[in-house]
């Protein structure tokens, strides 16, 4: 009796996860990024927090920048 014949991959691994930002539960490799490429397949190995909400974040949080704040007539 072969143990790989009683398991597959599929159920040790977790194929959902719920997002701790927006609360949506999603599928695990397609809607979260990879954190670590060393432990790839592994459930720990992605973010808590889903593709979605991080750009959404990473937007909101960028320093908001006016171009011409620094800038003044050169003074020659």
């Amino acid at each position: 009796m072969d143990i790989e014949d009683q398991f597959s991959l599929e159920h040790l691994l977790f194929k959902e996860r719920r997002c701790r930002t927006c609360g949506a539960t999603k599928d695990l490799i397609e809607d979260f990024y990879l954190t670590r490429k060393s432990k790839k397949g592994f459930p720990s190995a992605y973010a808590y927090e889903c593709k979605e909400c991080t750009v959404k974040r990473v937007i909101e949080s960028r320093k908001k920048r006016d171009p011409f704040a620094d800038w003044c007539y050169p003074d020659w």
